[in-house]
């Protein structure tokens, strides 16, 4: 716009100087004449380009503004000058693109993580299911007339059944889990007393694997940490039914605390079959299993050690292992220590 009132002054003072006499040179109308044409398509120009451009330019900026102040509710400020706005709307677009593509990015990545869960989910379910309706199927075939062929059936058939309640029970705590619904009520307590009520709760799993439960000599004293002493429970039972269930005839299974000041390390440790170095970094994985034929043999869900990942991240500590295969396995997670 510079460029045209600069020239349209320009010809009005040439001909204001030239009607006073100022000017003794006479000016050409065929010199006017391309000027004014020139001034005319310069403002005609700017005028379409404010009505068709411009407008639609602000009117694109403010969509995009509003979506990304709608939630702060701020108000809509458009810059002044066509130069300012256009290099405005090129940063706001710019960035614009950027959110869509990590909108589309996560909502891929949460397809994804459906069409696992659901997958992992039918699979879980499935397996219980089938060996019941086998196990009912060959007894209503005639096995029902074998007096220990009902009795070998109907124990499998309860196994299962336990093992499919087991799976909906840990999906609903994964699901509250992991939609951060975890509701804490941290208060004091004794570690070392919570854990000997687990050791007894474990005790029958313990024996019919023949594991030995027991402290770590020197690393039994009690401690009273603070945390929600429910899902604590749940976190010990988990690791030390995990210990059991994949430990070696006469084999232990022991229970450490370590004063670190303002935590306290608390150790699931034992000299099972381990754990190879290419599973540890997906043990903590929902439905991830090392061993899997075991893991069925001994009716594990799959979702315990992703259980006890997510209490102690809810708890704002962490959770760790170290594993050796055919020497055992250690489980290590911090709680924060009671102070008077």
């Amino acid at each position: 716009m510079c460029a045209g009132t600069s020239s349209l002054f320009l010809l009005l003072c040439l001909v204001i100087l030239q009607n006073l006499g100022l000017i003794a040179f006479p000016i050409p109308y065929l010199f006017i004449i391309p000027i004014l044409l020139f001034i005319i398509i310069y403002f005609l120009c700017v005028f379409l380009i404010d009505k068709f451009i411009y407008r639609r330019i602000k009117l694109i900026y403010k969509i995009i503004h509003h979506n990304k102040v709608s939630l702060s509710k701020d108000k809509v400020t458009m810059p002044r000058f066509h130069t300012d706005l256009m290099d405005t709307v090129e940063i706001s677009v710019t960035k614009w693109v950027e959110n869509q593509q990590a909108t589309i990015e996560r909502l891929r990545s949460l397809e994804e993580y459906r069409r696992n869960f659901l997958g992992d989910v039918s699979h879980e379910l499935k397996t219980p299911i089938f060996n019941i309706q086998g196990y009912l199927y060959t007894l209503i075939d005639g096995a029902k007339d074998n007096p220990e062929l009902i009795d070998k059936y109907l124990d499998r058939a309860a196994k299962n059944t336990d093992r499919l309640q087991k799976v909906v029970e840990d999906l609903e705590s994964i699901s509250k889990l992991e939609l951060g619904n975890l509701v804490l009520n941290e208060y004091k307590f004794d570690i070392q007393k919570l854990t000997e009520t687990v050791f007894e709760e474990q005790e029958l799993l313990a024996a019919e694997h023949n594991i030995k439960l027991s402290f770590k000599d020197g690393a039994s004293a009690g401690y009273q940490v603070v945390a929600d002493k429910h899902y604590i429970h749940i976190v010990l039972g988990n690791l030390i039914s995990n210990s059991i269930k994949y430990g070696i005839d006469n084999g232990f299974t022991k229970v450490a605390f370590y004063d670190m000041d303002d935590y306290i390390l608390i150790e699931v440790a034992d000299n099972g079959i381990g754990i190879d170095k290419h599973d540890l970094v997906h043990i903590f994985d929902r439905f991830y299993r090392v061993d899997k034929s075991r893991s069925r043999k001994v009716g594990g869900s799959g979702l315990g050690l992703s259980i006890v990942k997510h209490i102690i991240e809810a708890h704002n500590q962490t959770v760790s292992v170290r594993s050796t295969i055919n020497k055992g396995s250690t489980f290590s997670f911090t709680l924060k220590k009671f102070k008077k």
